[in-house]
């Protein structure tokens, strides 16, 4: 592992005077600073899509549904909080274990390359496949942002509605080559913290306005089956779209070691991470939960697909305005969450492969105009050619296939087991040395089919769903 970081750690080494036990700067995250990580990562526009999939399940199911994959998003991130150093052995001392920076270096040295090459494709496809589909919902907030202004000046007839999306995803785009050179991971708390702020804000506007409606009704709206099908097979399709809505409207844990690894070794990260994702994850419940009931309850089977861009509302304008702000400006921090795993694996390949190489190794002071003389940027033209690479390849990509979006729901489909249920858990017991056919091993295996058969039933009618989209 030293030798696979060795090029990496020399030039981090290099950036300042502390440094931790591993050579690399010191790293200053803590509690709160992995909450807001994690909620930029776990929560994005999703949450206002799930007031769709309790109409799908019903007022029972709904919420039930929700409840198990909260349950699932947590019990992973335990298990693979405890992959970050390794390995274990009785007596050792947790600061002077390896460190595990990524997923993937976790995966080869727990299961080795074969399953590594696995893991890497499977993330790397997901975490670029989420970048387009971010692209693509920027710019549909920035549209509704239009249609609201639209609609309120010209009536809630007028045809507002015409327009693409092409010059909203190319802002987004040249948004993103800007913030794609912020050197790595652990420049990004700030980022975070804005993204997590923006999240809280757009789902409570979300929230009040599904409160109000439904106050304004004077009653709650939907069924406890959800919306009913003419066919008992239409019904089996939607209820595994709406699940797979609710499972990958979860994950984080593609990005939670490299989230770990911007921690402070005291207290141990995995206890901290451990703390964050509690906390984390009981605050996203509760606001999914509370947005998706009062969406339902306002809404009943007619539930919009988005609350906020699928136009459930008109008025206030401005409030709707707002809240399509700050998806984007959330999606702008979402963006670079996941991104940034790429480009750090980027950084190290290139870095691994060209040692040599003053075009991938050397950086170069910049002077930023308003800031202090001593404060200067250190560019690299190899970060630089890629990242701008990588952004124009995602927004043309958007722009080729806007419906993205739901090709992507397979794509989340087929890494939710293997990435989020899987892998996590057979490192645990590796890890832990859990033997088989003990108690531990026992249910972890169940836990695991369990969700594999879940997975598969939200794959299937993910499938489904994008054939008849285009049949349609």
């Amino acid at each position: 592992m030293a030798q696979h970081h060795g090029s990496y750690s020399l030039v981090v080494a290099a950036a300042g005077p502390e440094l931790d036990d591993d050579g690399h700067a010191a790293r200053t995250g803590n509690l709160w600073t992995c909450f807001a990580h994690i909620i930029t990562a776990i929560i994005g526009c999703g949450v206002l899509a799930l007031s769709w999939s309790v109409a799908q399940l019903g007022w029972v199911g709904g919420p039930v549904a929700m409840l198990c994959f909260a349950f699932v998003t947590y019990l992973s991130a335990f298990l693979l909080s405890h992959c970050y150093r390794s390995p274990v052995s009785d007596g050792d001392d947790s600061q002077k274990r390896q460190r595990n920076y990524t997923y993937m270096d976790a995966v080869r040295t727990h299961l080795g390359e074969k399953r590594t090459w696995l893991c890497g494709l499977l993330q790397y496809l997901n975490l670029y496949g989420t970048a387009i589909a971010y692209t693509i919902t920027t710019a549909t907030c920035l549209r509704a942002i239009m249609r609201a202004n639209c609609y309120h000046s010209q009536g809630h007839d007028a045809p507002c509605g015409a327009g693409g999306d092409h010059l909203y995803m190319l802002l987004f785009g040249a948004a993103q080559v800007v913030l794609s050179f912020i050197p790595n991971f652990h420049n990004m708390a700030w980022l975070s913290v804005v993204a997590a702020v923006m999240s809280f804000t757009y789902s409570t506007i979300g929230l009040g306005l599904g409160l109000a409606k439904t106050i304004e009704n004077g009653a709650i709206k939907g069924s406890v089956a959800g919306v009913p099908m003419s066919t008992p097979a239409q019904k089996v399709w939607r209820v595994a779209q709406a699940i797979g809505d609710i499972a990958f409207a979860y994950p984080y844990t593609i990005v939670l070691l490299e989230i770990q690894d911007t921690l402070k070794s005291t207290p141990p990260e995995s206890e901290t991470m451990r703390k964050g994702n509690v906390v984390a994850v009981l605050a996203t419940t509760f606001f999914y939960l509370a947005v998706s009931f009062f969406g339902y309850a306002a809404f009943g089977n007619a539930a919009p697909g988005n609350l906020l861009t699928g136009f459930g509302f008109y008025e206030p304008y401005w409030l709707i305005d707002f809240a399509n702000a700050c998806i984007v400006l959330h999606l702008l921090g979402g963006y670079q969450m996941f991104s940034q795993q790429i480009f750090t694996f980027a950084d190290r390949s290139f870095a691994a492969r060209f040692p040599n190489s003053a075009f991938v190794n050397k950086s170069y002071a910049v002077k930023v105009p308003g800031v202090p003389a001593s404060w200067s940027y250190r560019l690299n033209l190899q970060r630089m050619c890629f990242r701008t690479a990588y952004v124009a390849s995602t927004t043309g990509l958007a722009l080729l296939f806007p419906y993205f979006n739901e090709v992507l729901g397979v794509l989340g489909a087929i890494v939710f087991w293997p990435l989020a249920v899987y892998l996590p858990v057979e490192m645990y017991c590796v890890q832990r040395g859990v033997r088989p056919w003990t108690r531990t091993w026992v249910a972890l295996q169940a836990f695991s089919a369990v969700c594999f058969v879940v997975g598969t039933f939200a794959f299937v009618g993910s499938v489904e769903g994008v054939i008849r989209k285009r049949l349609g």
